[in-house]
């Protein structure tokens, strides 16, 4: 065994090495990815199965199971982007956003316009008015905000409390705040298609239909009860005030609030070689 492993070292090469390298980072992009989200259950019980296979067909002479794996490769590699489809979509989106790799965050604006949602959830929710706050991620919501009425300003609370009062023509809907700017109000959310809360109305079934298929944040004021929450990959966290929403929304956007520096070279970091000892300080 030894022997084997240390002659296929001695075959490695610059483009083996080049080869190598660039699928382990394939590999990782994609579990990246799928972290955190209903991908990985799926992705798991994929790899058992494959696992399985493989290590039935080598131990134990199946002619008959045999056939049936090889046969079934061209259905399961057709079946994995329907599979995935969200999955891949929000990777394709990504790579496609102009400027992704290159962009600047600005944490002192990022956390004050996460303050002023929350500050303006709060005041929304003693005021008994109803409220839906989108904020956009790394997934482009353009098709949504195409949707409703364009606005393109600076996020403030007395924007979003005039908003969703009840006797505006833009209360119905939703708001999408993109880059520290209120884009567009009066937006259509998709609804979610999972069995859900029987409590939770037509704005909680949205800002769950949008989470399942975007990487977006969505804060949902009810305006029958006042309770305030945020829904993020397709889960939903409740009975919020203005300090634990606040909180709930620094975690989520904790790495851009951490370093204002370039996306690429935030990538960089991550890689292995890129780690080196601390200096000991004299």
């Amino acid at each position: 065994m030894l022997p084997d492993i240390l002659f296929t070292i001695s075959q490695l090469n610059w483009n083996s090495i080049i080869d190598i390298l660039l699928v382990t980072l394939i590999f990782y992009w994609m579990l990246v990815l799928v972290q955190g989200t209903k991908a990985v259950q799926l992705l798991r019980g994929l790899l058992f199965l494959v696992v399985l296979a493989i290590t039935s067909t080598s131990i134990f002479d199946l002619t008959a199971f045999s056939w049936l794996m090889r046969n079934s490769l061209p259905a399961l590699l057709v079946a994995i982007p329907v599979i995935f489809q969200p999955e891949l979509r929000r990777a394709l989106e990504r790579l496609g956003r102009t400027g992704y790799l290159f962009t600047r965050n600005h944490p002192s604006q990022l956390e004050a316009t996460l303050q002023t949602v929350a500050a303006a959830a709060q005041r929304l929710s003693l005021q008994g008015h109803g409220a839906l706050i989108v904020l956009e991620r790394e997934t482009g919501l353009q098709e949504y905000i195409e949707t409703g009425v364009m606005v393109d300003g600076l996020v403030s609370k007395e924007l979003l409390l005039t908003i969703f009062y009840v006797n505006t023509a833009l209360h119905d809907g939703a708001v999408i705040i993109r880059n520290n700017r209120l884009v567009a109000a009066s937006c259509l959310l998709p609804l979610s298609r999972a069995d859900t809360d029987t409590d939770f109305g037509t704005r909680h079934r949205a800002a769950l239909g949008l989470t399942e298929s975007t990487d977006a944040i969505v804060v949902v004021v009810s305006e029958e009860t006042g309770i305030i929450s945020v829904s993020h990959n397709g889960r939903m966290i409740r009975n919020l005030d203005e300090m634990r929403l606040f909180k709930i929304l620094t975690a989520f956007y904790r790495s851009q609030l951490t370093q204002a520096v370039p996306q690429w070279v935030k990538l960089m970091q991550k890689l292995p070689w890129s780690h080196k000892p601390a200096d000991d300080e004299s």
